[in-house]
This record gives structure tokens, sequence and C-alpha cells, in this order.
């Protein structure tokens, strides 16, 4: 695309409600960074729809044995990187399970590397590297649904035959017209115009938080509300997973902790004591629900 066309892009519109941000009070300011914010909340509110669309294609590629990556340059890619990495120490997944790519590696984490955007040969390379196949899924993440680096990485998940998911806050654009699904959170001109670490980002964030927590929750990663996945690995945790059992239990604090200390594991731990078995036996039972604990229980109701 030309730069004329860039310009007419919504989140490179200037913001009539912040035109006068720099001349107000610091507390007027904030409340127009406020209200903007909440713009975003309500935008990622109307696409609900396609977001639940999502997660379910997401937990079945899952279920099948796939992963879930997310691609992104600049602030979208490290969305990605971030929802990706908290997989693992809040659900104790595979840390290949959601993978994060960012368009210039590990190094435009901390550092712009804004080129590396405009290459849509290295998003697919980018995807070939980390060995991305049919079965897995793909969520494209670009605020202006056009950068170049993302679009070549979608075009190498739909010739595979993979999932694409397209994350974008411009309805219409390439992303989100390439992809299989598109989530469109429409938030439109940013308060500082062009800005779209902003409403964009803020959109994105909430996005990414749906995507993987409902994936996880759809997969048996939650019971009720709680994280029976984590891992007592530190001190918060450990006490985390053991006021974890003592709740579905029963149990006090330090009989739930002893529990655990044989166990080594939440759900492990809740199916011995509810189950009466030993730990290899709950084990077993886990093993056969595939991880869901409602499901070794026999306490679904639906």
């Amino acid at each position: 695309m030309t730069e004329p066309d860039l310009g007419n892009l919504p989140t490179e519109a200037r913001n009539p409600a912040s035109e006068r941000i720099d001349e107000v009070s610091t507390l007027e300011m904030l409340g127009i960074l406020h209200a903007a914010d909440q713009e975003a909340v309500a935008a990622v509110g109307r696409v609900l729809p396609s977001i639940a669309a999502a997660v379910d294609a997401i937990a079945a590629r899952i279920e099948a044995g796939g992963r879930l990556f997310y691609l992104g340059a600049g602030t979208s890619g490290r969305l990605g990187v971030l929802d990706a990495s908290e997989c693992p120490p809040t659900y104790n997944t595979p840390p290949q399970l959601v993978q994060g790519i960012i368009a210039g590696g590990d190094a435009a984490l901390r550092r712009s590397i804004e080129r590396a955007e405009d290459s849509p040969e290295l998003g697919a390379r980018d995807l070939e590297e980390h060995d991305f196949d049919s079965g897995d899924a793909l969520v494209g993440i670009a605020a202006s649904g056009r950068t170049p680096y993302v679009l070549g990485g979608m075009e190498h998940a739909r010739r595979l035959g993979a999932l694409t998911i397209g994350l974008t806050c411009v309805p219409g654009s390439p992303l989100a017209t390439s992809a299989e699904i598109a989530i469109v959170p429409a938030t439109g001109p940013e308060v500082v115009t062009g800005s779209t670490r902003m409403k964009a980002g803020t959109a994105t964030k909430l996005v990414l938080n749906m995507l993987s927590t409902g994936a996880l929750i759809r997969l048996g990663y939650v019971y009720s509300n709680l994280m029976v996945n984590v891992q007592p690995t530190n001190t918060k945790l450990a006490d985390r997973a053991a006021r974890i059992v003592a709740t579905i239990t029963g149990l006090t604090h330090d009989q739930a902790a002893q529990l655990l200390a044989k166990a080594e594991a939440v759900k492990t731990a809740v199916v011995m004591h509810k189950l009466q078995l030993n730990r290899a036996e709950a084990e077993a039972r886990l093993a056969s629900a595939h991880g869901r604990l409602k499901d070794a229980l026999g306490t679904r109701t639906t």
C-alpha cells in the first residue's frame, strides 16, 4: 500500500476528542485517555461472537495435537509474545503449545526493529523456522490490518491448510478479509494520532486474553474458576496450589499442603482425596479424562 492509503486508515485518522489534549489540565488529559480506553473495551464487546468462534476453533486444533501461534510486528508482536509467555506459568502448558513470534525476533521486544514488518517473506520464513504446520492455528495480529510481515505469514498458513485468525482494528482490511475467522474491534482514531499502542493495543490485549484463556478453559486447564494446572514451583504458587486443593476438597490449608506434597499436582491431589485413590490411580484416571478434572471426578453436568 502507498502512504496515501495508510493515511486513510481509521487508526491513522485524527481524533476530534483529543485535538486540544496538549492544552488542557492534566486531569482533563487523563479523562480523555480514560474515555478512549472505554471505547476500546466497547469495541471488543461488539465482536464477542467472532472471538467465541476463534476460541472454539483454537481449542479443537489443540485438542487434536496442534499449537497456537501469534504473529505480529511492533506493538502487535509484543502483545502476542506477552500472551504466549504467560501461558506456561499460569496453566503449566508446554512452552511450545502457545508461541508468540515478533518481526525482528526477540531483540524487537526491547528495541524497535520496524523495517522487519515490511517483509512478507520474513513472516512465512519465521513460521517455517518454528515448524508451523497444517494442524496448527495462527492468529495474525496487525492493528492496521495491512502489515506485510503478518500477511505473508497468513498466506503461508493458508497454503498449509492451517487455521487462520486475523486480529485487526480496521474493518475490511487485507488481514480481515484473508482470514478464516476475522476479529475486528474497530477502535477508530487514537488519542495521539496513529499511536496504535493505545486504543488498538488495549483492544488487542483484551482479545488475546480471551483467546488463550478461553481455549484453555475449554481444554480443562481451569476447574470452576480455579487454575488447577498451576505448579507449586515457588512459595507464592505453592500457597496458591494448596489453597486451590483446600477449596475443592474442603480440607484445611495444612492438610491440603500435605496432600499436595504427595501428589505433586493440584488435580492429582483432588482426585486422590475425592475418589480415595493412590497417586498412580489418580494420575491414570486423569489421563483417561484427558486432564479434565470434572470428567475425572464424574461431576460434569453439561
